[in-house]
């Protein structure tokens, strides 16, 4: 759910992901201004097959996921102990309640009788326990274990192989699990809605061994009932789920590609992106498209140029200042983007906690930027080392944006820029493994609303997800402070005083948060809400026919 292809992203323009920076309840049609509200679900007409294009996700499993890509499947078939809802409030999911101590380091979760895996087995106390261990397990590889499990006492000792249990998470009975983390920390139940902490089924992942998620048992509101790479993923609605069955009978992802445009002008799917050279003639009132066009707000996310601070030249904070200051985000968001994008200088998306607007950052400043690589260990052309930058895709096409920072790097720097590519699968795991020297055509979306998801977790000096090789010490020192931290102005506060230091030190290029949406979704769907980061949310849509 972090990671996403700018790639995909932007071939959709602004994807059928998620948005909304003011987390809305609803959608709007732009035409006739009218509100898609939630139902009651004894009143709906229910059943129906709701068609969309996708990619090839790199993992079904939920322990491994950490893009996008994936999540937005997985969030469908699995589930966890809590959950957002589209309105982005903390629920109870498999879970029905849960008490925290007086030091806020201990919770106790109820499991729901009802809750079921789609086999019809009962899921229970231990089911987490286990799943939980098998995520922090060394074997099994996770890349954001340490992420979103890491706050749980033992996790970190599971991790490094010196032991198998998790001394903090103990089995009271068959429904009750109690959880211990290492201080207080008001995001620790907003983590536990990340795949990481889905529960799975024992049996099945271990009969099953490398292509368990082939046949997975989830517990989610839809079963996975086909799978053909590259070519689509239908989801089954799972009718014992424990919030109440999804109103559609089927979901179908389409992997195949091709043109989303002219899918959705020949009903082949239910929803689409709209690209820029579609986007004038759809808003027309007089075009047939214009009634089903809708404007959302922009989703938790960002997308950037990272850097490898622990190699040359990305080591020398002069050259990744100055490459940062080349770059006229202004001009690129008017004139490749039509103002579509929104120029970032900072971290955090605007409308998200912590969100600092008076943050300058590293404004375009070619003079400056000059000077600072003059002043860089790198100032010499003929003896700077090679540079790569690494983008998913295939084929050769680039990046618009991409392409005109290259040649404003060449022409004004002298700085020569070489690409590779790599597939999406392929691409995740060489960046999580820090083997890029320069990255680019990727963004972060958020997991929870809390400046650690972004902050914390991409500059940490140990976090897992920070790919960037970046290691500041009063960086990390602050970010370790607000952690516990309760006073919320305070917390902020030390969020700003973060950001300050990641974007002074250029410890990536941070390029653009998403504007508005524009999207078309058929009239007769309903309840598909657009929200700002990838939350379960299938099991609400229905067709009003």
């Amino acid at each position: 759910m972090k990671i996403y292809s700018l790639g995909f992203l932007l071939i959709l323009l602004i994807t059928t992901f998620s948005c909304a920076s003011e987390i809305p309840t609803v959608i709007e049609n732009s035409q006739n201004n009218q509100q898609l509200q939630v139902s009651s679900s004894d009143a709906l007409p229910s059943g129906g097959v709701f068609n969309r294009l996708w990619s090839d996700p790199p993992t079904l499993d939920p322990h491994l996921a950490g893009d996008t890509t994936s999540s937005g499947i997985i969030v469908e078939i699995f589930s966890g102990l809590v959950a957002f809802d589209p309105d982005l409030n903390l629920i109870p999911d498999l879970a029905e309640s849960w008490e925290i101590s007086n030091d806020g380091t201990v919770y106790t979760f109820k499991i729901r009788d009802n809750a079921v895996f789609h086999d019809g087995k009962k899921v229970t106390a231990q089911d987490f326990k286990w799943s939980f261990q098998r995520a922090a397990n060394p074997a099994t590889a996770s890349a954001v274990a340490d992420t979103y499990l890491g706050d749980i006492i033992g996790v970190n000792e599971v991790i490094n192989g010196e032991v198998n249990d998790i001394k903090g998470i103990k089995v009271i009975d068959d429904l009750t699990l109690q959880i211990s983390i290492d201080s207080p920390k008001a995001y620790f139940l907003a983590k536990l809605t990340y795949p990481t902490a889905y529960v799975l089924d024992k049996f099945n992942v271990e009969s099953g061994g490398k292509t368990w998620t082939d046949s997975p048992n989830g517990t989610g509101p839809f079963i996975l009932d086909e799978y053909k790479i590259g070519e689509r993923i239908i989801l089954k609605r799972h009718l014992k789920y424990h919030l109440e069955p999804a109103k559609l009978e089927k979901v179908q992802y389409n992997l195949a590609g091709g043109s989303s445009m002219a899918m959705y002008e020949n009903n082949e799917i239910h929803i689409t992106g709209i690209s820029m050279l579609d986007l004038e003639r759809i808003k027309d009132p007089n075009d047939p498209l214009n009634a089903d066009l809708v404007v959302g707000n922009p989703d938790f996310s960002i997308s950037y140029i990272g850097f490898n601070s622990s190699v040359a030249p990305f080591d020398d904070i002069k050259f990744r200042q100055s490459l940062t200051y080349a770059i006229d985000k202004e001009m690129i968001a008017r004139e490749i983007y039509s103002n579509l994008v929104v120029p970032a200088y900072g971290v955090l998306p605007p409308g998200f906690p912590g969100y600092n607007p008076n943050l300058i950052g590293l404004k375009y400043d070619i003079e400056k930027a000059k000077l600072l690589l003059s002043q860089s260990i790198y100032a010499d052309e003929s003896t700077r080392p090679r540079i790569t930058v690494t983008m998913p895709g295939s084929g050769g096409a680039i990046d618009t944006d991409l392409e005109v920072i290259m040649n404003i790097w060449k022409e004004n720097l002298g700085v020569e820029v070489e690409i590779q590519q790599l597939e999406w699968a392929t691409f995740l795991s060489d960046l999580d493994q820090k083997k890029f020297q320069m990255f680019a055509g990727i963004g972060w979306q958020a997991d929870y609303p809390d400046p650690q998801d972004f902050l914390d977790i991409l500059f940490h000096s140990d976090s897992e997800n920070n790919q960037l090789g970046y290691s500041n010490d009063e960086l990390d020192e602050i970010l370790e402070k607000a952690r516990i931290e309760t006073d919320i102005s305070t917390r902020i506060d030390l969020y700003h005083q973060a950001e300050n230091i990641i974007v002074n030190e250029a410890a990536w290029i941070p390029m653009w948060y998403p504007g508005e949406r524009h999207l078309l979704i058929k009239s007769e769907v309903k309840n598909y809400f657009l929200t700002p980061m990838t939350v379960p949310k299938m099991r609400y849509v229905y067709f009003d026919k």
